[in-house]
């Protein structure tokens, strides 16, 4: 089980283990024999041993720990795996001996590990890690969507969720972060921003800048920021990046890698040029904290909060709000059948038009189920905007791109040319289908 910090993982495992009177152990951040003296007290704990349990290394304590598992038959859970693996490397092997054991014996154990470092999690079951094929589940808990989030906040105003939603994104502890201030209509936003993401005096403050540290993989926090800040600021492809830090793009190769098995940084390829993609960072605070609080992080400090919004306001609409409310509508289309059925891919891509010499970029282009030796059924494409007023030109424009697709062979016959706008509509627009924010939170 891995995911993010503050999404819940722990509440979640603690009231798991309660419920089933299970074992629930911890990790901390210590030396080896620190770790196992921890480690028998808590299995002291729980058994009410009259003796306490003293144990020489980790096959001792695994061996005792399966022993106690394959006899009560409850679940045991590890959390913050990754310490202790990190001080005692074998420790996967061990428990992958045990699990063995226990199968072969018929002894079943209910065993969970758990942490927030992804890259960590994800490489325990991976290649030839001990542990993999011996996991009956993978689970990542992942951040709250946009709707739930939005109840979450007790938020009903559509426009007002997704500028909360674009500061704070779907993470559940945030609510906490800001003591459960909520801004309680779409006026309140400006005020809200200022005392929760702006006040040094908030967890949620320096939130941006821990989501980095605490991966484990993270070396050089610096260039790593300078990566998210590239890719905040619109420099979203390998080259575009490389260019905005300094670099050749042979040489961010692995920190791209890294942020993107941290779940901060994913790939996306161009659904029309799949030779071509673009990054896009996943949690919204840390898009907010590169735009708007990175550059001027002094003047935050000082409490100048009010000057610096002013400032980012107009960055925070253009390159935080409309890129996040581009990946909700694709996250809408995903999600619903909105067009005569289940989408086999939803995502953005661009269409060259060489007679005209231009390019139009698809925000949201939903594609049917493949099917073999049949062309690419399309069916949709979209435009987003988040502050201007849609009308008959993006219908055009929408149009002039399946015209085009169709000459590549694409199957357009049934495409609907779509438009999501968060600022509404002209009257009397025809030729398109017409998403706005209520239809994105009521479905």
């Amino acid at each position: 089980m891995s995911g993010r910090r503050r999404q819940g993982k722990t509440f979640l495992i603690e009231a798991l283990a309660r419920e089933v009177g299970g074992l629930y152990f911890g990790a901390t951040e210590a030396t080896e024999t620190e770790s196992l003296r921890l480690f028998a007290q808590a299995l002291a704990d729980y058994t009410q041993a009259a003796v306490p349990y003293r144990f020489a290394d980790w096959d001792e304590a695994i061996r005792q720990l399966f022993a106690i598992g394959a006899e009560r038959r409850t679940l045991i859970v590890i959390d913050e795996f990754p310490y202790l693996s990190k001080v005692s490397p074998a420790l996967p092997s061990i428990i992958q001996r045990e699990i063995d054991r226990a199968v072969s014996r018929e002894t079943p154990i209910s065993l969970l590990l758990c942490d927030s470092a992804m890259s960590v999690m994800g490489g325990l079951l991976s290649g030839s890690a001990p542990l993999r094929g011996r996991a009956s589940m993978e689970l990542v808990v992942r951040p709250f969507d946009y709707r739930l989030a939005a109840r979450y906040w007790r938020l009903d105003d559509p426009r007002l969720a997704v500028l909360v939603h674009t500061v704070v994104g779907g993470t559940p502890a945030y609510l906490r972060f800001v003591n459960d201030e909520t801004p309680s209509e779409l006026g309140d936003f400006d005020d809200w921003v200022q005392s929760t993401a702006l006040d040094p005096g908030t967890p949620l403050f320096r939130e941006a800048r821990h989501l980095m540290e605490e991966e484990a993989d993270v070396r050089d926090t610096a260039l790593y920021h300078s990566v998210l800040a590239a890719v905040a600021n619109g420099n979203a492809t390998r080259g575009g990046i490389a260019g905005y830090i300094g670099r050749k793009a042979a040489d961010i190769g692995h920190h791209l890698n890294v942020l993107e098995d941290s779940g901060l940084l994913r790939r996306e390829i161009d659904v029309f040029r799949p030779g071509r993609s673009v990054y896009r960072v996943c949690e919204p605070l840390i898009s907010f904290y590169q735009v708007v609080m990175r550059p001027r992080w002094s003047l935050l400090e000082n409490g100048r909060a009010a000057a610096v919004w002013r400032d980012a306001r107009a960055r925070f609409t253009a390159q935080v709000v409309g890129p996040h409310f581009e990946d909700m509508c694709r996250s809408f289309a995903r999600t619903e059948s909105l067009f005569g059925e289940l989408p086999g891919e939803v995502g953005a891509g661009v269409v060259a038009d060489t007679a005209r010499r231009s390019q139009i970029e698809v925000d949201v282009a939903v594609f049917a189920a493949t099917e073999t030796g049949e062309p690419r059924r399309i069916l949709s494409l979209g435009e987003v905007k988040w502050g201007t007023r849609m009308g008959s030109g993006h219908v055009d424009r929408l149009g002039r791109a399946r015209d085009l697709l169709a000459a590549k062979g694409y199957d357009v016959r049934d495409t609907a040319l779509t438009l999501y706008g968060g600022a509404g509509f002209d009257q009397g627009l025809t030729g398109a289908r017409t998403f706005g924010l209520e239809e994105l939170y009521s479905g």
